[in-house]
């Protein structure tokens, strides 16, 4: 495999360039820019504004539109923008270089969009501390009534930087994460029961392998796995030992919105059940090219994987479980909790109640308009008709939660294709109540997997594992935090990969070369801010 073997110094030299351009620029305009919320250009002012707002392109418009030309964006130039004077323009960004992209943008200056955002908390604080952010507290006291009263002081609190407000969190409805998936009929036929620790799935995964219930032969994967944080972290958590509370607080790392096991107790053990996997066959063979799951997604939909781990409902939102059934019409994938740990619980990690960072460059002469329209967006009905469309024609409501029309055109479809990246200001979907919102998140889906759906949440709520939050930044993690991913991945892949017998000694220079790359500085100064709480 070549997935590590990289060009690292041409890329350091990149990066470095972009960061030192990125400081540069916010020292000219730190000084320059403090008038920013209040700028002439914002509307009212008899001009007509031009807003410019970031929009994740993930390469799935449908015919008809254009990532930045859409019914959603029209509907907001329409509902917003013009009775605003306000001229509404999208800028893309891919969403699988959204941070590279990002850090390109702001160190422009002039590229930058007015509104921003990302969800990696590192960059969101290595901005705010370089003076490169907005601060939001008069312009959310100002603009900004309707989206303070809809996000709360718990949600708002997680875009703080030493006190001060320099983004808005998007608010985070389904707070779950993660479910496992089995082939119930590939158990159904060798009689086996639903495995629930990662012994029961080792023997279950044997037994694919060997009597290949489904008849797939040599492209048989008893267990899928990709490079994503969804397909490893339920299997390697549960190997996570008991901790005490200065373990958790020193020895976790956040790199970016996840909390990373690195140095935790059980980690090895983890990594050595994923090599004795790999090396009986019973795992994708070429997991670590597999960055954003296509490959896991289409060996799935093709009948040739036995279980996985995945974002819970997944499965059903993105098509793969409709795909798979109609490739292999008696196929049958049930939503399991697989892997009970040392205290008889399937933990798992869990989300924030955050989402996304959403930011206004310090840069920006459009501050006022920007929070204007994050206001808008939480106001009325504004967000629900983002996400849902057009009523009895995109959807129905069914005891006051809207349920998706599935006989829509795909032209009537397509129209909310993107609402989850257009509506910022939060993730999941919005109706009301928290029982509301869950069940809105569950009827997104076919009718025909809505039980297994609701399971699948029910399995990411069960025993969850809550990120570990210091009342400040830690600033290691957010200089090494990319470096320090790049790293995991590398970590997790090679001590996968390995013989047997070279296990100890790939892991002992996997874990040197993360700690010499940023670790050991961000274990240092968690265990001092660890200190200074007590």
């Amino acid at each position: 495999m070549k997935l590590f073997q990289r060009r690292k110094a041409g890329k350091a030299s990149s990066i470095l360039a972009a960061v030192t351009a990125f400081t540069l620029l916010l020292s000219a305009c730190s000084s320059g820019s403090e008038s920013s919320s209040s700028s002439s250009g914002e509307a009212g002012a008899g001009n007509r504004t031009t807003l410019k707002v970031e929009i994740f392109d993930r390469g799935n418009t449908p015919a008809g539109y254009t990532i930045s030309d859409s019914y959603l964006t029209r509907f907001i130039q329409k509902e917003f923008g013009d009775p605003n004077n306000i001229d509404v323009q999208f800028v893309p960004v891919p969403r699988s270089e959204e941070v590279q992209k990002l850090n390109v943008l702001m160190a422009s200056g002039s590229e930058v969009p007015d509104i921003v955002f990302t969800y990696d908390s590192g960059t969101f604080n290595r901005y705010a501390s370089q003076g490169g952010l907005t601060e939001l507290t008069d312009l959310l006291n100002k603009e900004g009534s309707n989206l303070k009263t809809f996000l709360g002081d718990d949600t708002l609190a997680y875009g703080q930087y030493d006190g001060q407000q320099f983004a808005v969190p998007g608010k985070r409805l389904v707070l779950g994460k993660y479910a496992s998936y089995v082939r119930q009929d590939w158990l159904d036929a060798l009689g086996l029961p639903t495995p629930q620790t990662a012994e029961e799935l080792h023997t279950a995964l044997k037994a694919f392998k060997e009597k290949d219930p489904g008849k797939v032969g040599s492209a048989l994967i008893p267990m899928g796995m990709s490079i994503a944080s969804a397909q490893y972290e339920p299997l390697i958590w549960s190997f996570i030992q008991p901790l005490t509370e200065e373990q958790r607080y020193t020895l976790t790392q956040q790199l970016g919105s996840n909390d990373y096991p690195t140095l935790l107790p059980g980690f090895k053990d983890a990594l050595k059940y994923m090599n004795t996997l790999y090396n009986e066959g019973l795992m994708s063979a070429d997991f670590g090219l597999d960055k954003d799951k296509k490959k896991l997604w289409e060996d799935v939909s093709n009948g040739k994987v036995g279980f996985y781990s995945e974002d819970a409902g997944e499965i059903y939102i993105s098509g793969t479980y409709k795909n798979l059934q109609t490739n292999k019409p008696d196929a049958v994938m049930t939503p399991i909790d697989a892997f009970k740990n040392s205290e008889g619980k399937f933990a798992k990690p869990a989300y924030a109640p955050n989402a996304m960072y959403v930011m206004i460059p310090k840069t920006s002469q459009n501050a006022e308009a920007a929070m204007k329209y994050l206001d808008w967006m939480a106001s009325g009905n504004n967000l629900f008709d983002l996400q849902y469309g057009v009523k009895d024609e995109n959807y129905e409501l069914v005891d006051g939660v809207p349920q998706i029309k599935e006989d829509a055109s795909p032209e009537i479809a397509g129209r909310i294709y993107n609402s989850g990246d257009i509506a910022i200001i939060v993730n999941g979907k919005y109706v009301g109540d928290e029982k509301k919102n869950e069940e809105a998140y569950v009827v997104q889906v076919d009718p025909k997997y809505r039980d297994d759906m609701r399971k699948s949440v029910a399995i990411s709520n069960t025993d969850t594992i809550q990120p570990v939050r210091f009342s400040k930044p830690i600033e290691a993690e957010s200089r090494y935090g990319n470096g320090l991913k790049d790293k995991f991945s590398e970590f997790i892949v090679k001590t996968t990969i390995s013989k047997p017998a070279d296990f100890e000694a790939v892991y002992n220079s996997m874990m040197s070369d993360y700690m010499a790359s940023g670790g050991q500085a961000v274990l240092d100064e968690r265990t001092e801010a660890y200190k200074a709480m007590k």
